[in-house]
C-alpha cells in the first residue's frame, strides 16, 4: 500500500487539526449498543442545540448499516436542533424513490414522520441547477499545484445550497478503497456526492489520469483528495463527520470515528486499508466478479473490475457476472456512444472528446482499465479483457468495446473449481492486490 505516493501542494492547515474520536479497528465487530452510545457520547458534546443540521448519507450503492447509524444521529439531536435535514448523496445517480427510500434508512414504507419525527429527507437533485449555490472557483494555478501538475484549469466549486442553508453539515457513511480518490468518505460526500458537474468532471478525470489501478487504496492525500478537501474549505457552515468502516457483506461495524471530514476519514482510512484489503501471492488468469444487485447498471457495477484489476495478469480476464443488471447507465447513456477505452485512447484524442463530461470519460477509462493508442494506426491495445455476462443486449455490449458472455452459461462453482480463476462473492468493496516481497 502506498503512502502519499503522489506530489501534492502543502495545504495552509493553519496548524495541525484535532485527532477524531474512534471506537473499534481492524478485527472488531461492534455490537449495536457501542455504535449508538459511542455516537450519542460524542454529539452530545457537541454544540448544536439550536442549530440546523444537514446529514449528508449514501445512497444504496454503498454499504453500512444506515438504520443503526441514523437511528443514533436522530436520537441524539431530535429535540436540540431547530432544523434536520437528511440529504443523499446520490453524486450523480439515479435518484432514489420511497420504496428504496424506505429500506435504505429503515422506515416503514410512507412512515418516515412515525420512525423519524420532526426529520426530512432529500435526494440531491443534481439534475436541476436550481439545486446549487456557487462557493467560489480554485484558480487553475491552485488546480496545477493540487493534481501535481497533471491538469490546470479552473473549477467553479457548486454545491447543494441544502449544505449551505443550515449551520452544521454532518456527513455520515463508510469508508472503502476507492478507484478516483484512494478511499472514500469524507469530503468525498460533498464533492461529488452533492456538487455541480464541474468539480465532479474535474475531479474524476484527475484520477483517470492517473489511472485506477494506481490510486485505489492508497492511503494519505492524494491529488484528488487534495482537490476535494481545497473544495470541502469554501463550505461556510460547520462541517463533522461520523465516518465508519463497515464488515463488506453484512451489516456489522468494525469502526467508528467522529471528528472533523478530514479528522475522521484518515482514522476510519486506516482501519479500512487493514480490513478491506485482500492480497494474492500471484497474479490470476481470470476473475468472475459475482455483483450483488444493489448494482443496477455498469456504471456502479463496474467497481467489480476495479477493486480486481491490480490481480489479474497481463492478457486475462475480468468478468462481471451480474444477470439483473440491464443497461450500461441508467443516467448516462452517453457511456453506450462513448464506449469503453482505456487513458491514452483519450487524451491522444482529446480534441475529439474533450467537449463531454469528463466524469463520463473517466468513468470509461476505469471499466477498460491500463493500455495503449496508437494515433498514427488507431490501434487501442488494453492489458485485461472485461466480459459482461448480464442481462444487457450482446450488440449493445460488444459495441461498447466489451466482451460479452450469456449469463446463463456462468456456473460459478465451476469457475471456482478452475485453479486460474479467482471467484470473488460480494464483489465491489473488498481491494484486491499483489503482495509484495
Amino acid at each position: 500500500m502506498r503512502e502519499n505516493a503522489y506530489p501534492t501542494a502543502e495545504r495552509d492547515s493553519g496548524g495541525p487539526a484535532p485527532a477524531a474520536a474512534r471506537i473499534g479497528g481492524p478485527g472488531t465487530v461492534l455490537s449495536e449498543t457501542q455504535v449508538t452510545e459511542f455516537i450519542a457520547g460524542q454529539l452530545a458534546g457537541a454544540d448544536l442545540d439550536g442549530r440546523s443540521v444537514c446529514v449528508v448519507v449514501p445512497d444504496g450503492t454503498r454499504s453500512c448499516p444506515l438504520p443503526l447509524l441514523l437511528s443514533a444521529v436522530h436520537g441524539a439531536l431530535a429535540g436540540r436542533v431547530s432544523r434536520l435535514t437528511v440529504l443523499i448523496a446520490l453524486g450523480t445517480h439515479a435518484a432514489m424513490e420511497e420504496p428504496r427510500l424506505a429500506r435504505h434508512l429503515g422506515y416503514p414504507e410512507g412512515g418516515l414522520a412515525d420512525r423519524y419525527p420532526g426529520m426530512t429527507v432529500r435526494n440531491h437533485e443534481w439534475w436541476d441547477p436550481d439545486t446549487f449555490v456557487s462557493l467560489g472557483t480554485i484558480s487553475a494555478d491552485r488546480v496545477g499545484e493540487l493534481s501535481g501538475g497533471l491538469l490546470h484549469q479552473a473549477v467553479d466549486v457548486r454545491l447543494n445550497r441544502a449544505v449551505v442553508d443550515h449551520d452544521v453539515t454532518l456527513v455520515l457513511g463508510p469508508v472503502f478503497p476507492h478507484e478516483v480518490v484512494g478511499f472514500s468518505g469524507g469530503n468525498k460526500y460533498f464533492f461529488p456526492g452533492v456538487a455541480g458537474a464541474e468539480i465532479i468532471d474535474l475531479s474524476h478525470w484527475l484520477g483517470a489520469l492517473i489511472t485506477s489501478a494506481d490510486i485505489i487504496g492508497t492511503r494519505g492525500i492524494t491529488p484528488v483528495r487534495a482537490l476535494i478537501d481545497e473544495a470541502a474549505a469554501l463550505i461556510p457552515g460547520r462541517r463533522l463527520a461520523l465516518c465508519v468502516v463497515a464488515q463488506s457483506g453484512t451489516d456489522a461495524l468494525h469502526s467508528v470515528a467522529y471528528g472533523s471530514p478530514e479528522a475522521a476519514w484518515a482514522a476510519a482510512a486506516e482501519v479500512s486499508a487493514e480490513t478491506h484489503v485482500r492480497y494474492l501471492d500471484a497474479p490470476v488468469k481470470r476473475v468472475l466478479s459475482v455483483m450483488p444487485e444493489k448494482y443496477e447498471d455498469i456504471w456502479t457495477a463496474a467497481k467489480g473490475f476495479y477493486k480486481l484489476e491490480p490481480v489479474v495478469a497481463d492478457g486475462g480476464e475480468v468478468i462481471l457476472y451480474a444477470p439483473h443488471i440491464t443497461q450500461l447507465s441508467a443516467m448516462h447513456p452517453e457511456i453506450a456512444d462513448i464506449g469503453y477505452h482505456c487513458r491514452d485512447y483519450f487524451t491522444a484524442q482529446w480534441d475529439r472528446f474533450r467537449h463531454l463530461h469528463w466524469g463520463v470519460l473517466a468513468h470509461s477509462t476505469h471499466l477498460r482499465g491500463a493500455g495503449t493508442y496508437d494515433a498514427a494506426t488507431g490501434e487501442e491495445r488494453c492489458r485485461l479483457t472485461v466480459t459482461l455476462a448480464t442481462g444487457i443486449p450482446e450488440d449493445v455490449v460488444r459495441a461498447a468495446n466489451l466482451n460479452h458472455l450469456d449469463p446463463a452459461e456462468v456456473d460459478p462453482d465451476a469457475f471456482a473449481a478452475d485453479p486460474e480463476t479467482l471467484v470473488v462473492p460480494h464483489a465491489g468493496e473488498i481491494l484486491h492486490r499483489l503482495r509484495t516481497h
